[in-house]
């Protein structure tokens, strides 16, 4: 293992990336037929883009919230060996109580010592149905929380941008709004490929830059298409 001290090279470190889904009774139908179809088919180029970065590993856990949460693994797997199941809708969209699962998986005794900072992938078709504000709050008071990489990804216009926008809290981020299945394979290969390379970018990896600070942005998400196609 190469070394992390001043003078040294970069080690090989532990990212976390998190899919955070809706599946809520309003992602019934062709909503959720779609996510799960984005979702499998963006795994190659996924692991292709994370092996463009040998430094850092690369660790994914899936969280699905609705009436509660649910972690699909029930610990981080490695990118290698992670396989889609697809998820079924039912019950209400609490998202906050979402958040707050989240911010217990990303408190400092759940994270690797030495990890880069996480990515997490919201999507949500809606509004929340609980607090919201208070679930927030739990994750941003984390130190991992507040650092990690957050994406949110709309499908269609009935989902709280505001709400979204808080839960990026980045001036340079914006929420990514899929209003067909084109944008929502186009969006999630964005966040699962171009987001995550450059969270494990060599200046997210500086040694001695643990919980401190935030990382960058990524690098602007591909554009929505056309009105014409808009389907959700």
């Amino acid at each position: 293992m190469v070394s992390d001290l001043p003078g040294g090279g970069v080690s090989h470190r532990p990212l976390r990336f998190f899919w955070m889904l809706d599946v809520s009774g309003s992602m019934a139908g062709q909503k959720i037929g779609e996510l799960n179809h984005a979702i499998r088919e963006s795994l190659d180029d996924m692991k292709s883009s994370a092996s463009e970065n040998p430094h850092a590993a690369v660790e994914v856990r899936a969280m699905t919230f609705s009436t509660g949460f649910q972690w699909m693994t029930p610990k981080p797997v490695a990118l290698g060996d992670f396989v889609w199941t697809d998820v079924s809708v039912s019950g209400i969209t609490d998202m906050g109580a979402a958040l707050k699962g989240m911010a217990a998986e990303l408190s400092v005794g759940n994270m690797p010592e030495r990890g880069l900072p996480p990515v997490i992938v919201l999507v949500s078709d809606g509004q929340p149905t609980d607090d919201f504000d208070s679930g927030l709050r739990a994750l941003l008071d984390e130190p991992w929380g507040k650092r990690a990489v957050r994406i949110a990804i709309a499908i269609g216009d009935d989902a709280d941008q505001e709400v979204l926008r808080k839960f990026i809290a980045h001036p340079e981020i914006e929420p990514l709004t899929a209003k067909n299945p084109q944008d929502l394979v186009r969006f999630i290969r964005y966040a699962s490929t171009t987001v995550l390379k450059s969270a494990s970018a060599p200046a997210s990896q500086t040694a001695g830059t643990q919980l401190i600070g935030t990382p960058p942005p990524p690098p602007p998400p591909p554009p929505t298409l056309a009105d014409k196609d808009v389907v959700w």
